[in-house]
């Protein structure tokens, strides 16, 4: 490999100014794992690219991807400055869309199960009080429904959230429920324990989901875990029989399957909901409806179920 420049000497001229093409050719390296692969993606060539990133870590002052090994590694700088790349190249991606030019959609993510049995209901009545302004649900397999890459405006998240910079809203608590084989001896039974659980192997999404081996107590833990990292895998290996899993009551709503079955858990602590957006940030003006709305809707089904 090439002796590189070291990263104290200058990459970049001071007034150089940089573009859209760094953010992409990072991002690419980043993704691809190595220079090459990345090269091809971006139909471009490998010294070509290289030196693209060189100005980009030469104009922050920050090496963003260690070269040491064969396969690239961010450095530390390098994966809080991917987060913000992706960020930027959203809102670009987003203001570039002609479709925003005639409505600018509210776009609300979710890793998994929505709103539950609320979700068809909020989307009914947004679409009826606010025509004007599309409201997308976007299913994103990561712990922040895509909000800190950009991807939405306001999530859904489930459990603790820690990610910073976020204001959080909470909407309800979601009791835990167990999710087994259709064909299982479990499924046999009204109500299932933690220990009951603990004789077979429990998937956990380690992505997005709220499950951990901390539910149970040291002593008591189950044996074998299966890691997945969407919704669909986990829902796949409860099915076939691999495991059995543990989700909160809005999951049956929106994620039934033929060979599997959900059951009340007796002694796990329910999981709080809440909706999420950036804090001192341009965000979405239609933001604070929806949490109005929201915050109606949960109100008048507790006095009775919701229709959807």
């Amino acid at each position: 490999m090439p002796r590189e420049m070291p990263i104290a000497q200058p990459l970049c001229s001071p007034g150089m100014t940089i573009e859209l093409r760094h953010l992409r050719a990072f991002l690419a390296i980043a993704e691809e794992g190595t220079i090459t692969r990345a090269a091809t993606r971006l139909h471009t060539g490998q010294p070509a690219l290289s030196r693209t990133l060189r100005q980009l870590e030469g104009h922050l002052g920050v090496r963003l991807i260690d070269r040491s090994t064969h396969h690239l590694e961010l450095t530390a700088a390098g994966r809080a400055f991917r987060d913000k790349a992706t960020a930027a190249l959203a809102a670009v991606d987003t203001v570039l869309d002609p479709r925003t030019l005639t409505a600018l959609p509210l776009r609300l993510g979710h890793p998994w199960a929505a709103l539950g049995d609320h979700t068809i209901p909020l989307l009914r009545r947004w679409a009826d009080e606010h025509p004007n302004v599309p409201l997308e649900l976007r299913r994103i397999d990561d712990r922040t429904a895509g909000l800190t890459q950009g991807k939405v405006d306001v999530a859904l998240m489930r459990g603790e959230v820690t990610a910073p910079g976020l204001v959080t809203e909470l909407l309800l608590d979601e009791e835990r429920v167990a999710v087994v084989p259709a064909d299982s001896d479990l499924a046999d039974r009204s109500v299932l324990t933690l220990a009951d659980l603990a004789t077979w192997p429990i998937a956990l999404n380690t992505v997005a989901g709220t499950t951990t081996l901390d539910l149970w107590s040291t002593t008591a833990r189950p044996a074998t875990t299966i890691e997945v990292t969407n919704t669909d895998e986990w829902l796949t290996s409860i099915a076939v029989g691999r495991a059995v899993g543990i989700s909160t009551s809005a999951t049956p709503r929106l994620h039934t399957h033929p060979a599997i079955v959900y059951r009340p858990l007796a002694d796990a602590p329910p999981v709080p909901l809440f909706l999420a957006w950036h804090r001192g940030t341009p965000t979405h003006p239609a933001i604070p409806a929806l949490v109005r709305l929201t915050r109606d809707l949960l109100a008048a089904a507790a006095h009775g179920p919701a229709i959807g």
